[in-house]
């Protein structure tokens, strides 16, 4: 539950400020062959492990869904034009916060600040060591964020503020992830937007986490921050590759290099964070999506790292009987 929390946190649920094109390396290109073919193999195991764009159908009723990427790339522009036929055709876009959350959690932001400013407890640079609070005012400083203002952030907005490069960030600019870019097309359509969830979901995760662990959350991120650029190349090219599952193997290889993460830390920390963030959410679902599909076609839009495993959203469909078949994003 430390750096890759902050990952998916921001591939899986933030709309987040337009990322400009990071000049960083590939991580997994990085790895020899039979490292590269081991961390696959390993993606493997899990069902639906490679594909972003999928089909459920049963008599009556159809349910196309894409595994998204929240973060701004010219690459969106293909994937859009092959949705264009699906949203034509649908009767409702179905996404992780719709425009009605997105204004409701800027609003409960605006009238209740502690929930992401520690108001009554000490503050980071109270908290943290001074070597990671000299690391984390630089870090924040990069992306346009002074001192004195993350200083009061609760800990684990700091590891989202984080797990965005700092090379990539462009504040004054709307979020143009391929989830915004659907809501556009759909209101343009006048299609109706539904949320999968609760504005309110990323609060009721966190708030099940102690201090403690959040800080942890601060201190792992800061360790692999001088990465950040390669690391938001290597998770782009994965998505893009259409291996979501690759960028959740990758990121375990990448916790076990850190100090004092042993095999048997990892795969436990991992399993609370996959529940936390992934399972308990994609079940949550399921009924709004098989809700919605009884009333007609119906897109499905989330992040891509909910697609596949024992929990994912395919696979639970498939249990409901559901046939699943992978399509193809290429003209």
């Amino acid at each position: 539950m430390r750096q890759f929390s902050a990952i998916l946190v921001g591939l899986l649920i933030f709309s987040t400020p337009a990322l400009a094109e990071c000049q960083g390396q590939n991580l997994i290109d990085q790895l020899s062959p039979d490292a590269q073919t081991a961390l696959r193999a390993e993606a493997a195991k899990q069902p639906y492990a490679i594909g972003n764009y999928w089909l459920a159908t049963k008599p009556g009723q159809k349910i196309t869904l894409i595994g998204t990427y929240h973060f701004d790339d010219p690459r969106h522009t293909a994937t859009m034009a092959a949705l264009a036929p699906v949203l034509a055709e649908a009767k409702t876009l179905l996404v992780e916060a719709g425009p009605k959350e997105e204004d409701s959690l800027k609003a409960r932001m605006a009238d209740d600040p502690s929930l992401i400013v520690n108001t009554d407890g000490p503050t980071l640079a109270e908290v943290l060591s001074p070597a990671d609070w000299q690391h984390l005012s630089k870090a924040a400083n990069d992306r346009g964020v002074p001192a004195f203002m993350v200083a009061k952030f609760r800990p684990w907005y700091v590891s989202v503020l984080l797990a965005m490069p700092a090379c990539s960030m462009d504040i004054t600019a709307p979020p143009e992830g391929l989830d915004a870019q659907l809501m556009k097309a759909a209101t343009a359509r006048d299609l109706p937007i539904q949320a999968l969830e609760p504005y309110d979901t990323l609060f009721s995760i966190f708030g099940q986490m102690s201090q403690a662990e959040q800080i942890d959350m601060i201190t792992s991120a800061l360790a692999l921050e001088d990465k950040s650029a390669d690391m938001a190349v290597t998770l782009a090219d994965a998505y893009f590759a259409e291996e979501g599952r690759l960028i959740w193997e990758f990121s375990k290889l990448q916790s076990l290099q850190m100090p004092g993460f042993t095999p048997e830390r990892v795969e436990r920390e991992f399993a609370v964070m996959e529940k936390l963030m992934m399972n308990d959410r994609n079940q949550s679902w399921i009924p709004v999506i098989t809700a919605a599909a009884a009333k007609g076609p119906v897109l499905v839009a989330f992040g891509a790292l909910h697609l596949s495993g024992e929990q994912g959203v395919l696979n639970l469909l498939k249990a409901q009987g559901y046939t699943v078949t992978r399509q193809s994003l290429l003209p």
